[in-house]
């Protein structure tokens, strides 16, 4: 019954977040709608920070349809969630065409058809050793990419810091994927530590980084040496 009515609730929050990156992907739009130059539409986005969530959302879309029963809470909203994250990249890599942003492109994409190829092939051959051995590669690629979630995070966080400025950063995104987290955590208990430990790792380190992100918008606003940095790099 808490499995069920956890799950349900954590699909509702991730729905929300789904809403979160929608508005972004809006916000972005909006701003190249207006004259700007190179760069200037996905202002402070980090390539590290949207690529390191796409492979979080990705690595448990791989590790809902890895483990049985196969998962439907964690499968279906996690596809959709690496969908929008990967067309945030698209935009990111189109507006600045740098090293960095193709970089980050390429990586999702080939991350997203192998993850697309594993779905074919868990229908295809419905055997214990397939599940046996997606479920360990995914769950080691969640610890990975639980360290990458940390430093891509830190990396956006930190560029926030210096600019003094959230640019294209959308707030709501943010606010609406930390409710996720909170949600995704109790989720992960009501499995069970034995197959909701991975759930809960990287929910608990989204959930701090999430929720530091979200100081820095108030910190853009009060803070004098916000304000400082807004103007040098202006200047």
């Amino acid at each position: 019954m808490s499995y069920t009515f956890w799950g349900t609730l954590n699909s509702l929050f991730i729905i929300a977040s789904l809403y979160g990156i929608y508005l972004q992907l809006k916000k972005i739009r909006r701003r190249k709608a207006r004259p700007h130059n190179p760069g200037e539409v996905t202002q402070i986005l980090s390539v590290r920070q949207f690529l390191v969530s796409f492979l979080a959302y990705l690595s448990f879309y791989v590790y809902g349809y890895s483990i049985e029963p196969f998962n439907h809470f964690i499968v279906w909203p996690r596809l959709i969630a690496a969908s929008l994250v990967l067309a945030v990249l698209y935009h990111i890599w189109h507006d600045r065409r740098s090293s960095d942003s193709r970089a980050g492109l390429t990586t999702a994409t080939l991350c997203y058809a192998l993850a697309m190829a594993g779905f074919m092939a868990s229908l295809i051959f419905d055997s214990w050793h397939f599940y046996d051995h997606s479920k360990n590669i995914s769950t080691a690629l969640i610890l990975i990419i639980t360290l990458f979630l940390a430093y891509g995070y830190y990396a956006q966080i930190r560029l926030i810091r210096i600019n003094g400025s959230t640019g294209a950063v959308e707030l709501k995104m943010s606010l609406m994927i930390l409710l996720m987290d909170i949600s995704t955590i109790a989720f992960a208990l009501s499995m069970g530590l034995a197959n909701g430990w991975p759930l809960l790792l990287l929910a608990c380190v989204s959930g701090i980084t999430k929720i530091i992100i979200l100081y820095l918008f108030r910190w853009v606003r009060v803070s004098e040496s916000a304000r400082l940095r807004r103007q040098q790099l202006a200047g």
